[in-house]
């Protein structure tokens, strides 16, 4: 390592009795002799603030779906590395990802999706702007020397469209055309066409969101933790295939009977925090969702082709439910073992486990991008 690298800083770091350079473990590992990331990368505020400020303010986002902003006005809610978003259509048909934070004193445009507005009004004093986010009228301005409202304008993060899901970036990402490389050859043209929304189920996890994400790159598990899910599976065929900025997981079905027939389950993880469930006629988007230290959301929608089988979707519903809960309770006990003060990280498996390696690398050039722009706090 040169002298300019930042992983060559040596701050000290104590892991029990021993004591190592502060980013030596941010090297890049190669697969079959890897580690996983230690256990301080999930603990504590300073790790939730690394990765909102290396990971969540630099990648694309999924917030929505593209039927909920479909019309003039039509609008949802976000917020993205702390940046409160309102992703809207405007009177042109253009799709925007306003800051909304009003210009005035920070109140809020909107606190909650809806549809057809035909402006922008601010909760705290009124303040008014276009759906293009120019302001229009300020209540009582006039007396302000110079104000002018043609001046003021609500910031706007990036915004883009795949196949009706609806992404947000706010600062250097890559183009999503970049992240989803390789997912449009692999579906096909007409894959997820005239699927419909069906419901949105949450759940609330004492974990750290990359615990989740660890779990979620792997079927090592699978044998282990699930045993429905396993039996639907063909463990010996399940394949993990990472691309640049995402990872494809699939295993032919064997077992899924009347619940989902014959065909593959595909599982893609995109980066960081995005999941595509993809299996016979059902979508299902995950979105897991920092909380802070320790704790994170995860948001599964569902999706089904329209005039689909009612008592289908009950089964799968209530399916999906069962292998959540069982991920639930083991996030969270890893969880307990990462702030344990025992763990070490320990040999990844280089058959089972390159999704998660490959996860790992994304964090690990991630947080030495962090350093070099000193925005990495502690590592």
């Amino acid at each position: 390592m040169s002298a300019a690298d930042p992983l060559s800083i040596l701050h000290a770091s104590h892991y029990g009795h021993k004591t190592m350079p502060l980013h030596a473990d941010l090297a890049s590992q190669p697969l079959a002799h890897a580690t996983a990331l230690p256990a301080r990368y999930y603990l504590g505020e300073e790790a939730a603030r690394r990765d909102r400020d290396t990971v969540f303010a630099r990648s694309w986002q999924l917030v929505a779906h593209a039927s909920q902003v479909d019309g003039a006005g039509d609008h949802v809610v976000a917020t993205v590395a702390g940046v409160p978003l309102l992703i809207v259509r405007d009177a042109d048909g253009t799709l925007r990802a306003l800051h909304n934070v009003c210009r005035h004193r920070a109140g809020p445009l909107a606190t909650c999706d809806g549809r057809g507005a035909k402006r922008l009004r601010c909760h705290y004093h009124g303040w008014t702007y276009a759906l293009d986010g120019q302001l229009t009228s300020a209540p009582e301005m006039a007396c302000a020397a110079g104000f002018d409202t043609a001046a003021v304008r609500l910031p706007q993060a990036r915004v883009a469209e795949w196949r009706g899901l609806v992404f947000v970036a706010l600062d250097a990402a890559p183009p999503l055309a970049e992240i989803l490389d390789g997912i449009d050859a692999r579906l096909g043209t007409d894959a997820l066409a005239g699927y419909v929304f069906d419901r949105r189920v949450g759940y609330d996890i004492d974990c750290d969101w990359k615990v989740y994400v660890d779990n979620y790159l792997e079927g090592y598990h699978v044998p282990h933790i699930h045993p429905e899910l396993n039996r639907m599976l063909d463990y010996r065929s399940y394949l993990t295939e990472p691309a640049r900025w995402h990872s494809l997981q699939w295993s032919p079905l064997e077992s899924a009977g009347e619940l989902y027939g014959n065909g593959e389950a595909l599982y893609y993880w995109i980066w960081p925090n995005t999941m595509l469930n993809i299996l016979p006629d059902r979508l299902q988007t995950n979105r897991v969702l920092p909380l802070g230290s320790g704790r994170c959301r995860v948001e599964f929608d569902f999706y089904y082709p329209a005039g689909g089988d009612a008592t289908r979707r009950e089964r799968d519903h209530a399916f999906s439910d069962v292998v959540q809960h069982e991920d639930v309770v083991i996030c969270e006990h890893v969880q307990r073992g990462l702030a344990s003060g025992s763990y070490v990280a320990g040999r990844l498996n280089p058959l089972r486990e390159s999704g998660v390696h490959h996860f790992h690398e994304l964090l690990r050039a991630a947080y030495r991008a962090g350093i070099m722009d000193g925005n990495a706090g502690a590592a």
